[in-house]
């Protein structure tokens, strides 16, 4: 059995993910499907993601593509998160996604809907959506004109406001391919359909561009990963002729023959949006988080609600964004003093965070205060 050692994957990792160098000649939809989707709850942090990776590109080439290309598509991917994935990989997405069983509702039972009422409205929303972008209050008239009154009624707890009944059923309709996102209509969000595909079946290549993007993994990663169960991803994981390895003191499976890794350990500076792929994704998370990265840059052992700072492959601190205008005021806290060396490269990726973001960068140095790991 073929070991290998954190370096090793960390290396690999960066350089299939497009974070050793930036990758040049590729497309955001080429990205995007290397990283095995592009988190974008926040719309401008999955454009400074994609256009981080990618040689010169900026946050309009990944609009360009998402917008008038029609190469990517905004919907709903693991763990019910909004994606950026390649629209030729919808029908991956799809045969796998649809496969995973719903987890409970935590709504009461007369505000669920029934199953019927699930598919009734799926069908509904792939039919008013059809050449169509219409807001949240647009959908709702033409779902409640589909289908009747009991689709508009609001039901669901949501910040202030209640939500109408209907929208318990986007996720399930997004993971059968049809609903996605259109492009914000002011402030509003916008739904329509995906382009049309052919349907295939199976989860297998799923997984098998899970595992090239964040292999050596586990089922449980695989399942973390998605928002699914221990057996769904085992199962899975079973589907295909893998190759074990050890990894981290424990084992770990990759794809057939795929073991090879860089000779040169993972170097340079990055600075990672808020729900970046790579951090929440890449796992064993205390080896990414190492010492007081732990504290400091994950929530509650959660990735991603803090933008961090990628120092040769592992977190080294958390920084912030404020933006007037042009103006970008950054605000960079680090876990330990930079080297001269990694202090220059921090200055250039500042700079290309200005020329992804169009904006005209600021730089404020300090150190993280936090107290000791245990």
């Amino acid at each position: 059995m073929k070991e290998l050692s954190w370096p090793e994957v960390s290396a690999r990792r960066l350089v299939r993910q497009g974070l050793a160098d930036p990758v040049k000649g590729a497309s955001p939809a080429e990205l995007a499907s290397a990283m095995a989707g592009v988190h974008a709850q926040v719309i401008s942090a999955g454009e400074h993601s994609l256009a981080l990776r990618l040689d010169g590109a900026t946050r309009q080439d990944v609009q360009k593509a998402l917008w008038e290309e029609g190469t990517l598509v905004k919907t709903y991917g693991p763990r019910g998160t909004v994606h950026l994935m390649a629209t030729r990989d919808l029908p991956m997405w799809v045969a796998a996604m649809s496969t995973i069983p719903a987890g409970p509702s935590g709504l009461p039972e007369d505000a669920r809907l029934t199953p019927e009422q699930t598919e009734e409205l799926m069908a509904a929303m792939r039919r008013v959506l059809t050449g169509a972008m219409l807001t949240t209050d647009e959908l709702t008239e033409a779902l409640v004109a589909a289908t009747g009154p009991w689709a508009g009624e609001k039901v669901i707890p949501a910040f202030q406001d209640m939500w109408p009944r209907w929208r318990q059923a986007v996720g399930h309709a997004a993971n059968r391919g049809a609903i996605c996102f259109g492009p914000n209509r002011g402030r509003k969000v916008t739904f329509t359909a995906p382009p049309p595909f052919a349907p295939v079946t199976g989860r297998h290549t799923l997984t098998t561009a899970y595992l090239h993007a964040y292999g050596p993994a586990t089922p449980q990663q695989f399942a973390r990963w998605l928002g699914t169960s221990i057996t769904w991803a085992t199962a899975a994981f079973a589907e295909l002729e893998l190759e074990e390895v050890a990894f981290d003191g424990g084992r770990a499976w990759v794809l057939p023959g795929d073991t090879e890794a860089p000779q040169a350990e993972a170097q340079g500076v990055r600075l990672l949006p808020y729900f970046d792929a790579y951090p929440i994704a890449a796992q064993p998370r205390e080896r990414l988080f190492p010492g007081r990265a732990w504290e400091r840059a994950l929530n509650r052992g959660q990735a991603g609600n803090f933008p961090v700072l990628l120092l040769d492959g592992v977190v080294g601190g958390v920084w912030h964004q404020k933006r007037s205008g042009k103006k970008i005021t950054i605000t960079m806290e680090t876990l330990e003093p930079l080297s001269p060396a990694h202090r220059l490269e921090l200055d250039d990726q500042v700079a290309r965070l200005g020329e992804i973001m169009d904006g005209a960068p600021a730089l404020t140095l300090g150190q993280v205060t936090v107290g000791p790991h245990a």
